[in-house]
């Protein structure tokens, strides 16, 4: 893929709120199959598009970037077939080098750069209390968006401001979307009322409905003014992200707030490496588990002798 296509690529996926890592190859010392410039997009189920390196150097910054999407820190990776003198085997000041045994015999250096979107807040409403939350949610450097139509993306939070306006339609698919956050502005018996009626057109969310829906939505901190509403239900918002588990619901790659979810590691039983242990890194399963590896050769040697190694 051309780094023209890989920029319309990226643009893409920042449009669509889609977390991902841009690799760039800064050096390469011979030899190398990857040049200097040679650019690639990691995505947070491990997939890639572009080329940044064979299979060994990739299964590398496949890894890293993953971690770079919970930590969402740029980072200059250098990738060695062998231990250099002082090589640094964690973080430090934004770099980190990697003895990766799998290496041809030469090394890169790869600038890592995370795109995490900002989280999103929809609000469906274009009274005192919808306005103050768009105001406010943007001072927050959140994401946020009206919602003129039934269009949940994968948002951290919908709140329904509409005073009666498509409420069902909007609580029924946010419901269905795993939204973390729904708040739906009414008053205790409005909303009773409300829920009954989305209830009675989806008797299947009778036992989910009450619990997940906040209303009156915010926090009861004695807010009386549209905008200290704004603020009281922005709180409950940050409170659901930091103090909630992800529901069973969550959206592939993700957890259910938008985020990327943290990438489980596994260790090569052959050379130690650390691999990202998703399905696109390379593995193998045996004896009723499953191995990952850093490449084909490290895959080709336990292969040929699986009892010759431990239980990884």
């Amino acid at each position: 893929m051309s780094r023209a296509n890989l920029d319309v690529r990226a643009t893409e996926l920042r449009q669509q709120g889609i977390p991902f890592v841009r690799a760039r190859v800064v050096l390469a010392e011979r030899p190398t199959s990857a040049k200097a410039g040679d650019e690639a997009i990691i995505h947070a189920d491990g997939s890639i598009e572009g080329f940044v390196g064979g299979t060994c150097a990739e299964t590398t910054v496949r890894a890293q970037s993953l971690m770079l999407l919970d930590s969402k820190e740029p980072l200059l990776l250098r990738i060695t077939p062998v231990e250099e003198p002082g090589q640094l085997l964690g973080g430090g000041h934004g770099t980190l080098s990697v003895h990766n045994p799998c290496l041809s015999g030469g090394a890169l250096e790869i600038f890592l750069d995370p795109v995490v979107p900002p989280p999103l807040v929809q609000v469906l409403g274009d009274g005192p209390i919808a306005t103050a939350l768009l105001g406010l949610a943007a001072q927050l450097d959140y994401s946020v968006s009206a919602i003129d139509r039934l269009t949940i993306g994968n948002a951290l939070g919908i709140v329904v401001a509409s005073h009666g306006r498509h409420e069902v339609e909007t609580l029924t698919a946010a419901l269905d979307a795993g939204v973390p956050y729904i708040g739906l502005v009414a008053s205790r018996r409005r909303a009773a009322g409300v829920l009954d009626e989305l209830v009675q057109a989806r008797p299947d969310l009778a036992r989910i409905a009450p619990g997940r829906v906040h209303s009156p939505a915010g926090l009861d901190i004695g807010a009386r003014t549209a905008a200290e509403i704004a603020l009281s239900i922005l709180a409950e918002v940050v409170s659901t992200r930091v103090h909630s588990a992800a529901p069973a619901a969550a959206p592939e790659n993700g957890t259910a707030d938008g985020r990327p979810a943290a990438t489980a590691t596994a260790v090569d039983p052959v050379c130690g490496m650390t691999v990202a242990a998703v399905e696109t890194s390379l593995h193998l399963d045996h004896d009723g588990s499953r191995r990952y590896f850093c490449g084909p050769g490290c895959l080709r040697e336990f292969s040929a002798n699986p009892a010759g190694y431990s239980e990884s």
